[in-house]
């Protein structure tokens, strides 16, 4: 299955042609938390560590803005540990990165402040990210990224010649086009080919 983890991995070593180390490459194929193994260096697990803190208060945060949730729907852990949803939450979350990784010599969060982020990962899926509302949306999207990959297979013609590689089957090559589209872009492309 697709992975975007593996996809940037591919976009640098294959698209963008890159020369980064093996430390990088792995940095970027491991910074997401169910990736195995984990990041080999620290600087990766540091990066892990900042894409589930950027992720989440982005994600509540513009949950929030979008009115699903109102702060009260936090719950009473969460907040109390983190606080008001922001900058405060980020700030708890990269204080209990830096302090617990001083005193264990390694990049890691402490336990208090990890298990809190943890409640918060639960509750959004909870209530954000499996939510009926968002699983509609989540329908359409899916829907209509299966729209552009289908008509690319059928017209490769169209695909820009950056993404035409030789070695590349016409599948990887339409991925990586698709993959590659900005949500307005691919909205903009759909509503091109399929009628607004």
């Amino acid at each position: 299955g697709w992975h975007h983890a593996a996809q940037s991995v591919r976009i640098f070593e294959a698209l963008e042609t890159l020369n980064l180390t093996w430390e990088v490459r792995d940095g970027i194929r491991a910074h997401s938390w169910r990736i195995e193994p984990p990041p080999a260096t620290e600087e990766a697990r540091c990066v892990r560590f900042a894409d589930r803190i950027a992720y989440l208060t982005h994600d509540a945060l513009d949950a929030l803005r979008a009115g699903v949730l109102v702060p009260a729907d936090f719950p009473s852990p969460i907040r109390s540990r983190f606080g008001e949803p922001g900058r405060a939450w980020i700030d708890e979350m990269i204080t209990g990165v830096i302090e617990e990784s001083l005193r264990q010599g390694t990049v890691t969060m402490d336990p208090a402040t990890l298990e809190t982020m943890h409640g918060l990962r639960e509750f959004m899926f909870q209530r954000v990210y499996l939510d009926e509302a968002t699983a509609e949306q989540r329908r359409e999207a899916i829907g209509l990224i299966r729209d552009l990959v289908d008509w690319h297979l059928d017209h490769p013609g169209e695909l820009p010649a950056s993404y035409r590689e030789a070695d590349a089957t016409l599948v990887v090559q339409v991925v990586d086009y698709v993959a590659g589209m900005t949500d307005r872009f691919a909205q903009t492309t759909h509503d091109r080919l399929f009628g607004a």
